[in-house]
């Protein structure tokens, strides 16, 4: 039932945001180029790789690191990059992600293969068994404030108590952090 709600949500957020989709496409790519999308490889269902759509936020050659790891961040993230990251909307693209199965509205974050402490913790809390989610309870509950074995903790937490409540109230409340963009750091040379 959840991939069914999944795919139908995806579809809606796509038919209904297509126009700002459009809008930050083109905004991109006049701003910094090509290309407009970011397609990074992250860890999904069954500690499998899979390819994550982003609009571009960082300039080209920056690299795949994990966000906490970026130094001056500051030269990194462009104008309208910082704007998108800070309001999720770098994030738009994933709905894709949700159509083709790789992903799910909520769920643990996808991590990029290099994260390997937290990757082993979510391992060890079977994190794996579900579908990375667009948002979790790590994003609502500190997000880039919390600790690696805190995300992981958290991750486990909605592993053994998931349905469709908790997910509904999940999407609520990130809804709320992102328009007061809450929580949200750059790199490891900010507070």
């Amino acid at each position: 039932m959840k991939r069914a709600l999944d795919f139908l949500a995806g579809l809606i957020g796509i038919i209904l945001l297509s126009p700002v989709m459009i809008i930050v496409s083109l905004i991109i790519l006049i701003t910094d180029g090509r290309p407009v999308l970011f397609k990074q490889q992250r860890v999904g269902k069954g500690n499998k790789l899979f390819t994550v759509y982003k609009y571009r936020t960082m300039r080209n050659g920056t690299g795949d690191i994990a966000t906490e790891e970026l130094k001056d961040a500051d030269e990194k993230i462009t104008k309208v990059g910082r704007f998108l990251r800070v309001y999720s909307t770098d994030e738009l693209p994933q709905l894709f992600n949700i159509l083709n199965g790789t992903m799910s509205l909520v769920g643990p974050r996808p991590l990029i293969p290099a994260e390997e402490n937290i990757r082993r913790l979510r391992e060890e809390y079977n994190v794996y068994s579900v579908t990375p989610g667009i948002t979790g309870l790590a994003q609502i509950n500190g997000r880039d404030n919390l600790s690696i074995e805190e995300k992981a903790l958290l991750d486990k937490e909605y592993i053994e108590n998931q349905s469709l409540l908790l997910d509904i109230k999940i999407i609520l409340k990130t809804f709320k952090k992102v328009i007061h963009h809450d929580d949200v750091r750059e790199g490891s040379d900010t507070d």
